[in-house]
C-alpha cells in the first residue's frame, strides 16, 4: 500500500507563516484542518511549521510524510443522518524538534513571513519554570520559547512594528491568552530584557483569549479499514468529530489576515469571551455532569447509550432548557442552537465515552459547571430547579460507590473520597439519614465557596429527592420529577 509522501501525493504547498507549538492530535484536526481549508478556498496561503515542545528523542515524526497526513471526521448533522467525510491535509509543511534543531527553531524568528503562533501545550505548558535561561537551547517551558523567539525576532528585525505575531493559544485554561502574555513578560523581566522590547510585546503582538471544541479522538479503531478504503497508509491519521467551534477574543487582525469569516459562525470574534466560556461550562460540560451519575445508576454505560433512551434524553433536554439556559447570558436562539448541537454530538454514533471515564472528579465539576446555575435559577425562579436538585442529589448517591450487587471505582479529591467513606457506610447502616449526609455534605464552606446549608430549602430539596433514589432505585425516581 502507497505511503504519504508529496510526491506519490503531489499538490499545493504553502509558504511558511504559521509556527504551532504541539504536534497532537487536537490541533492537527482543529487549527490545521481549518487553515488547510481556507488554503484551498480562500487563499489564505497559510503553511504551518511544527515545533515539539517537550525534550524527547522522537523517531516517529510527521516529516515521514512530508507533513502529509488525514482527517477523519465524523457524525450527525441536522436531521440526525450519520456524516463521514476525509481530508488529506497540505497546511503543515514540517515539525522541528527544537532540543535536536535549536538553530532552524531560532530561524523561525527570522523568516520575515513568519505572522502567526498557534499552540496546545496542555493545561499544563502556559507555566513558567524559574530556572529557564534566555542563553538555554531552548528553554524548557513553552513560554520561555516563545520570548527566545520574540527576542530573537525583535533583535533581527530592529524592533519594526509590522514584525509583531499574532499568538493564538488553544489551551483548555481561561484567559489563555493574557496568562502567556504576562509569563512572557515576566520572562522579560526575570532575563533583563530591555523596557524597549517589552513594549513591542506588548503594543505589536497580539495575544488571543480562545476557547475552543472538538472532540478529537485520534488514530481511529477502524484505522485499516479506513486506510483500504483510502487507498494509502497513514500512520497520522487522525479522527474527530464534525462539530468545531473557534472563538477568539483578540484585535480583528487575525480574522483579517486569516480570512477566518470564511468559517463564520463556527468560528467568530468577540469582545468578550466570558459568556461564550459560560455557554460551553454550564451547557456542554454541564450536561455530561448532570448526566453521568443519573446515567450510570440507572445501569447504562456510555453517553451514547443515554442519549438514545428517551427517559435520560428527556431529563438531559429539559435540564438544558428549562433551568439551565435561562441564568445564561447569550441571545436565547444561539443557546437553544448551541444546546442542540450538544445533544447530536452526544448521540455520536462514532465517538464512544464511558459515563465512568468522564466521573472523575464529579463533585469539583459540579461546583464548577452547574452551581452557579443551581443557585441562579432559584433565584430567578423563586423555588429549586428540580432537575439540577435531582443531579446532584444522583451525584451524592453515585458515592456509594455500589447498588446492590454492583460495584464501581471513584476518584476524586481525597477530601471528597474521605468523607463520603465515612458518611455512606453509615447512612447504609442506618446511623445516618440521607439529610444527614446532605447537610454535612454542603456544610463544608471550603469547596463551595459558602456554607450551602444557610440557602434556604436546599438541604430538604436534595434530600427529598436523594431518599426517593434509595428508596425506589433512579429510573422510578426520575419518572417522579415534574
Amino acid at each position: 500500500m502507497l505511503r504519504l509522501n508529496r510526491r506519490d501525493f503531489p499538490g499545493a504547498r504553502y509558504n511558511e507563516r504559521v509556527i504551532q507549538f504541539g504536534e497532537g492530535n487536537f490541533l492537527r484536526a482543529f487549527i490545521d484542518w481549518q487553515l488547510d481549508w481556507l488554503n484551498e478556498h480562500q487563499g489564505t496561503d497559510a503553511g504551518v511549521v511544527v515545533v515539539r515542545p517537550r525534550n524527547r528523542m522522537q523517531t516517529e515524526t510527521l516529516n515521514q510524510q512530508d507533513g502529509l497526513y488525514t482527517t477523519l471526521l465524523r457524525g450527525l448533522n441536522d436531521a440526525g443522518e450519520a456524516l463521514s467525510e476525509t481530508r488529506l491535509i497540505r497546511s503543515l509543511n514540517r515539525e522541528i524538534q527544537p532540543y535536536q534543531q535549536f538553530d532552524e527553531f531560532l530561524a523561525l524568528a527570522r523568516a520575515p513571513q513568519m505572522r502567526f503562533v498557534f499552540s496546545n501545550t496542555t493545561e499544563a505548558g502556559i507555566a513558567y519554570a524559574e530556572q529557564d535561561r534566555l542563553e538555554d537551547q531552548p528553554a524548557s517551558s513553552f513560554p520561555g520559547k516563545l520570548t527566545q523567539l520574540l527576542w530573537a525576532r525583535y533583535q533581527h528585525f530592529a524592533g519594526a512594528a509590522d514584525k509583531g505575531w499574532l499568538i493564538v493559544p488553544c489551551e483548555l485554561i481561561d484567559h489563555n491568552g493574557d496568562t502567556l502574555r504576562a509569563l512572557v513578560l515576566r520572562y522579560c523581566q526575570q532575563w533583563r530584557l530591555p523596557a524597549a522590547f517589552m513594549q513591542w510585546v506588548t503594543q505589536h503582538c497580539a495575544f488571543y483569549n480562545t476557547l475552543v471544541d472538538r472532540i478529537v479522538s485520534g488514530y481511529p479503531p477502524d484505522g485499516a479499514q479506513i486506510a483500504a478504503q483510502l487507498g494509502y497508509d497513514d500512520r497520522y491519521l487522525v479522527a474527530g468529530e464534525r462539530y468545531y467551534q473557534l472563538v477568539l477574543q483578540g484585535p480583528d487582525a487575525l480574522m483579517h489576515e486569516l480570512q477566518l469569516t470564511a468559517l463564520a459562525p463556527a468560528v467568530r470574534r468577540v469582545d468578550d469571551i466570558t459568556p461564550y466560556k459560560a455557554q460551553k461550562v454550564a451547557i456542554l460540560n454541564g450536561a455530561h455532569t448532570a448526566l453521568v451519575p443519573v446515567a450510570f445508576q440507572a445501569g447504562l454505560a456510555s453517553v451514547g447509550e443515554a442519549m438514545n433512551d428517551a427517559q435520560l434524553a428527556a431529563f438531559v433536554d429539559a435540564l438544558l432548557r428549562e433551568e439551565v439556559i435561562p441564568t445564561l447570558d447569550l441571545p436565547r436562539a444561539e443557546l437553544h442552537a448551541f444546546a442542540d448541537a450538544v445533544q447530536r454530538r452526544f448521540r455520536n454514533p462514532f465517538i464512544h465515552h464511558a459515563l465512568l471515564a468522564i466521573a472523575l472528579n464529579g463533585m469539583t465539576k459540579f461546583r464548577t459547571r452547574l452551581l452557579p446555575a443551581l443557585l441562579q435559577a432559584q433565584q430567578q425562579r423563586g423555588d429549586w430547579p428540580p432537575r439540577l436538585i435531582f443531579a446532584f442529589a444522583a451525584l451524592l448517591a453515585f458515592y456509594r460507590g455500589q447498588q446492590d450487587d454492583r460495584q464501581w471505582p471513584l476518584q476524586d479529591d481525597a477530601h471528597w473520597l474521605q468523607r463520603f467513606a465515612r458518611l455512606w457506610p453509615a447512612v447504609l447502616t442506618d446511623q445516618l439519614t440521607p439529610q444527614q449526609l446532605v447537610s454535612d455534605v454542603l456544610s463544608d464552606a471550603q469547596p463551595w465557596g459558602e456554607d450551602l446549608t444557610q440557602r434556604p430549602g436546599l438541604v430538604t430539596a436534595v434530600s427529598q429527592q436523594l431518599h426517593n433514589i434509595l428508596v425506589h432505585g433512579m429510573r422510578t425516581a426520575l419518572s417522579q420529577l415534574r
